[in-house]
């Protein structure tokens, strides 16, 4: 398996810092971001290697002024696609955001202008998501004659429930600032969602790789079971993580009253 270093990337960039941030930025502005097969194929790459190129979170943004704007449209229609083929086009877009979900590395995405169709199913792949002031949401499939196919169904059903999924899939009703954050597209809504992003992708990388892993993993794998086999799953997990070598220090820390208390601030 390739590392970052090794990737031939064309349509993203990648840079990993000391802080073991990786910074995964689409760079297609010029086409608002939009999704071609070439991009997906690199972000399957991408994701597939992050967890073992030391990365301990990923930052996830659009080059440009908007962060995407779903399926690349032009592509689709030049294709001339039969439904076979467009059934493996979508399978791979599965694939990648299968990657970022179940990677075990905490994905935060940058969230500005577009953020729709195939971009939406993109950005509700990452496990947290910030948005600006500019930033809008939709999901314009039922006006161009399309449908969903990158998980829409899955994830963004989850995230906002089904009824104001198909209210957007059917009139093109968009969402943006707070009623954003309200309905669950997005759980900040910030001046400067790079910088907030930094800020939570450090928080977020100074937990130990296995408490991580857990929780961009395991808890979406449970969200599949029926609760009986999502509570054993639990109990087997915790199992592991509770009991690893990396914890005890801060366990020993809290146990004698020197290590952080959890609290709101002042």
């Amino acid at each position: 398996m390739r590392t970052l270093d090794r990737l031939d990337l064309t349509n993203l960039i990648v840079d990993l810092d000391a802080d073991g941030i990786a910074s995964v930025t689409l760079n297609r502005p010029a086409k608002r971001n939009a999704l071609d097969l070439a991009t997906i194929e690199e972000l399957i790459d991408v994701f597939q290697a992050l967890p073992r190129s030391g990365a301990r979170a990923a930052i996830l943004s659009g080059a440009g002024p908007h962060f995407c704007a779903g399926l690349d449209l032009v592509e689709h229609h030049q294709a001339e696609r039969t439904a076979a083929d467009f059934m493996h086009v979508c399978l791979r877009w599965h694939e990648a955001f299968n990657k970022m979900e179940y990677g075990g590395v905490p994905v935060i995405a940058v969230l500005q202008g577009a953020v729709v169709g195939g971009g939406l199913e993109l950005a509700s792949a990452a496990h947290i998501r910030v948005a600006g002031p500019d930033t809008y949401f939709g999901l314009p499939e039922g006006q161009r004659g399309l449908f969903t196919g990158g998980g829409a169904t899955i994830r963004v059903g989850d995230l906002i429930g089904k009824a104001r999924m198909i209210d957007m899939m059917l009139t093109g009703r968009l969402y943006r600032g707070d009623e954003a954050v309200s309905v669950g597209l997005c759980q900040y809504l910030v001046d400067d969602p790079a910088a907030k992003a930094r800020q939570i992708a450090l928080a977020a990388a100074a937990n130990p790789p296995l408490s991580n892993f857990a929780i961009c993993s395991a808890i979406s794998h449970m969200q599949n079971m029926s609760a009986l086999d999502a509570a054993y799953a639990e109990a087997a997990i915790a199992g592991v993580v509770n009991t690893q070598e990396a914890a005890k220090g801060r366990l020993a820390a809290f146990a004698d009253g020197t290590g952080p208390r959890i609290k709101p601030g002042a």
